[in-house]
């Protein structure tokens, strides 16, 4: 596990092509959260808006996971099956496309749901 005490820090650590994979992750959430701040918890990078934690990202060697899974319609459920892992896991292979949108509309989900509570 990552002694990170930054998400910069959090991402310097990974091979150069992942890091690129993170940080567009990491500006993709930013631009769905602008409000948000960044912190390490529980070893991984997390977005929290005000003093609550909204999402969670981490790196691994074959893929990218991010935390929780936010209920959605139908169509935002068709669109994360393919990536859930687990009830409350989204994980996308490194070797496939990132879909950056998905993670921004997860994130915007997420927000709201936090608004909510």
């Amino acid at each position: 596990m990552s002694e990170a005490s930054t998400v910069d820090e959090y991402i310097a650590d990974f091979p150069d092509a992942v890091q690129q994979v993170l940080q567009h992750v990491r500006e993709t959430i930013r631009a769905a959260l602008p409000d948000c701040t960044e912190t390490i918890s529980y070893q991984i990078p997390t977005m929290q808006v005000g003093s609550q934690a909204v999402m969670y990202f981490a790196g691994w060697k074959k893929h990218v996971s991010m935390y929780p899974v936010p209920e959605g319609d139908t169509a935002y459920a068709r669109a994360i099956a393919p990536y859930q892992s687990g009830r409350g896991t989204l994980k996308f292979a490194l070797d496939k496309p990132i879909p950056y949108d998905l993670i921004g509309r997860t994130a915007t989900l997420l927000a709201e749901r936090s608004a909510r509570h």
